[in-house]
């Protein structure tokens, strides 16, 4: 099906591998796995997997995510955060729609999203529902 809005469809996976280190800020148009480890905040338009032996120590921005590995720091999702049950997770989350496997561990806050692609977006202080409809 080809996309009427100008947007391209990438299928590009970005790895980094395990026992691969990287240290700065990453963005991104594609899906990126991480097996490795990533101290620095990820940004993508894509999905994120974090693997069972993938640690990311920074923010994580992204339209999908599967964390079997560690994260510590904020995650923003814009439509589905799935949480493998070897996952851990120190940091806040904001997400639109959350799946959690019985054994995966979080600690901080949790904040779901009034609709997708919203995630991430702050234009209220946390304490308030926006406007109703009418």
């Amino acid at each position: 099906m080809a996309k009427t809005n100008g947007e391209t469809e990438n299928t590009t996976i970005n790895l980094i591998s395990q026992g691969t280190e990287i240290t700065g800020d990453i963005k991104s148009n594609g899906d990126i796995r991480i097996d490795g480890s990533l101290t620095g905040n990820l940004s993508t338009k894509g999905k994120v997997v974090i693997g069972p032996t993938g640690k990311v120590k920074g923010e994580v921005t992204c339209r999908n995510s599967e964390v079997s590995g560690s994260i510590e720091g904020k995650i923003s999702v814009g439509q589905l955060l799935n949480l493998k049950a070897s996952s851990k997770i120190q940091g806040d989350i904001v997400t639109y729609k959350l799946a959690i496997e019985p054994g995966a561990r979080f600690t901080g806050t949790c904040k779901m999203s009034e609709s997708d692609d919203n995630a991430g977006s702050n234009n209220s202080n946390g304490n308030e529902r926006p406007p109703e409809k009418r």
